[in-house]
């Protein structure tokens, strides 16, 4: 798979703190955000706070921003927001792959995969070898079919996953090919395990890690998760949400009494 490199090649382009030093943004043309999204807050969260200073402060009263593949709020990492035109290569952004690191704990399962809720059932992990934990890992690389999550922003007839798991209404989400082209781990806080996972588009890191568990004849959730690269843009490279949002604020321009 090769890195889809967006067709952005003029002064505009703001995509992490390199860009501080530059005077002003064009939003309405097109502006793509690198961010790092705090824990605890929705992708939505992120949009809603951007497009609002965006508004308030640049008096732009009618504006696109959107970003290019959600992260779940224990989750930290890139998120990539777009404003005006450049919301039209969302998809392409969507479609690259991406890059986690994170930690799972063996031996408790939850129904949400993570933390999000409280662990339902419990396996003794004693008798879980290093190679057993290999032989597993090897599994979960290549071609593979992955069913998402129940609690899951996925749309079924108009409604999200999530919201039919709440309500304990019957679901059975269909399995989808997806690809993982790196799975490591790394046992040396066992039972926790840290892992790192290059995928495709459509991954479910939570279902990664669960199935991961089922594996092994044990359980596991996610603990931590953290995105590190989409395509050719690193985390590295990428905003403090409340810097930049303090940079937007910063760039406004000045409106005449």
């Amino acid at each position: 798979m090769t890195d889809f490199k967006p067709d952005i090649t003029n002064e505009n382009d703001c995509r992490g703190e390199k860009c501080f030093a530059r005077t002003g943004f064009h939003f309405e043309e097109g502006e793509v955000f690198l961010i790092d999204k705090p824990l605890d807050w929705t992708s939505f969260d992120v949009v809603n706070l951007i497009r609002a200073v965006i508004k308030k402060y640049h008096q732009i009263r009618k504006l696109k921003v959107g970003h290019a593949g959600t992260l779940d709020p224990l989750a930290t990492g890139l998120l990539i927001l777009c404003t005006g035109r450049m919301t039209k290569q969302i998809d392409n952004f969507q479609a690259q792959e991406k890059v986690y690191t994170g930690t799972m704990l063996l031996g408790q399962t939850t129904p949400t995969f993570d933390l999000e809720s409280e662990p339902n059932q419990f396996y003794p992990t004693d008798n879980i070898k290093p190679e057993l934990l290999d032989e597993a890992r090897k599994k979960f690389i290549g071609d593979i079919m992955q069913r998402p999550p129940k609690f899951s922003a996925i749309k079924i007839q108009g409604k999200r996953a999530f919201d039919y798991a709440r309500s304990d209404e019957e679901l059975e989400l269909k399995e989808r090919l997806i690809h993982i082209e790196d799975f490591q781990i790394d046992t040396t806080n066992f039972p926790k395990v840290d892992f790192m996972v290059k995928c495709s588009k459509g991954t479910y890191i939570r279902s990664l890690v669960n199935d991961f568990g089922q594996a092994l004849s044990n359980g596991a959730c996610l603990i931590s998760l953290r995105r590190t690269k989409i395509g050719a843009f690193d985390v590295k490279d990428a905003w403090n949400l409340m810097e930049l949002k303090q940079k937007i604020i910063e760039t406004a321009p000045e409106i005449a009494e």
